[in-house]
């Protein structure tokens, strides 16, 4: 039997090494873990020693290879030159690999009839306009106009009256606001349900949109077949005191894109009908949208108790 290396088929399972060489690589792994012995923060002792152990793992698994490495430390050198204060690659990275989902699940348990939460994406910003029940978030963002309304209750059904929510949504070209000028605010909004928890006010009907794929994150999607697109939704963070603060997102009911959302953020209970309406149908607020066509859509949210934390 020939000692040369195999060449190995990019499909086939890497070679098993032998019992001498799993000694050596589990007695690295032994050293490592060892060093964390004297951490004084208990909590960070257990995660970095499951961070090396999971790695370590990892690498004996796929049986990494040096250039693979170096092409590694390069990706994520890449996304660091990349991020900025307006753009965060990393977020990106951890979206597309779902751990940025995974993490929301593990810390929004569900809770009897509470909304699910999902992810709150790299373009939340701080300090959104306030707008009055019945405004509109828009502020000139392009897109068809969509008349959004609601209500917020706890979960035995209490409407929660001055619940705070801050919206927002990417326009009909798929762009944030802070995509294309950090100075100015648009598709975005804080507002508060009134005293029996209802709110209501104008937004854009969500249409679909690639996340940034012009980086390193999107060479990896390239390069593993999946597409950058996001299915249509509008972003929500509700909060009220007393209850656990809810990070969500509303889809559209029909949506081609809901089964391969590439941050894996779609759940089936926030997927909502967003009516379509003609031009000439009267709107709810009689305001006039000069024979434009415009949609509708009801979301009912549930929060959960904080104690459900």
């Amino acid at each position: 039997m020939s000692s040369q290396p195999q060449s190995l088929d990019p499909l086939s399972r890497p070679p098993v090494p032998s019992a001498a060489q799993s000694a050596r690589e589990e007695e690295l792994v032994a050293r490592v873990l060892g060093s964390f012995a004297n951490a004084p923060d208990p909590r960070l002792k257990l995660i970095m020693e499951s961070l090396v152990r999971h790695t370590h793992a990892f690498l004996r698994e796929v049986r990494l290879s040096e250039a693979e490495w170096r092409a590694a430390i390069e990706f994520l050198t890449d996304a660091g030159h990349i991020t900025d204060d307006r753009r965060q690659e990393f977020v990106l990275l951890s979206d597309v690999l779902g751990a940025s989902m995974q993490t929301i699940t593990i810390n929004n348990e569900a809770y009897e009839n509470a909304t699910e939460a999902t992810v709150l994406g790299p373009f939340f910003v701080e300090g959104a306009p306030l707008v009055q029940l019945g405004g509109d978030i828009s502020f000139g963002a392009s897109g068809e106009p969509c008349w959004v309304e609601g209500s917020v209750t706890a979960t035995d059904g209490r409407p929660l009256g001055g619940a705070r929510l801050e919206v927002w949504e990417a326009d009909d070209q798929g762009f944030y606001d802070v995509q294309r000028d950090a100075e100015r605010l648009s598709a975005r909004a804080h507002l508060f349900t009134d005293g029996d928890g209802e709110f209501r006010f104008w937004a854009l009907t969500p249409t679909p949109y690639p996340i940034p794929h012009d980086g390193p994150v999107g060479r990896l999607l390239a390069a593993t077949g999946r597409s950058p697109l996001r299915a249509s939704h509008l972003h929500f963070k509700v909060s009220s005191p007393g209850y656990r603060e809810l990070t969500t997102h509303i889809f559209v009911r029909g949506d081609e894109l809901l089964g391969s959302d590439a941050v894996f953020g779609v759940r089936e209970s926030l997927i909502k009908t967003f009516e379509r309406r003609p031009g000439d149908a009267p709107t709810p607020d009689g305001r006039e949208l000069g024979g434009r066509g415009w949609s509708r859509v009801r979301f009912e949210i549930v929060l959960a108790p904080a104690a459900a934390s």
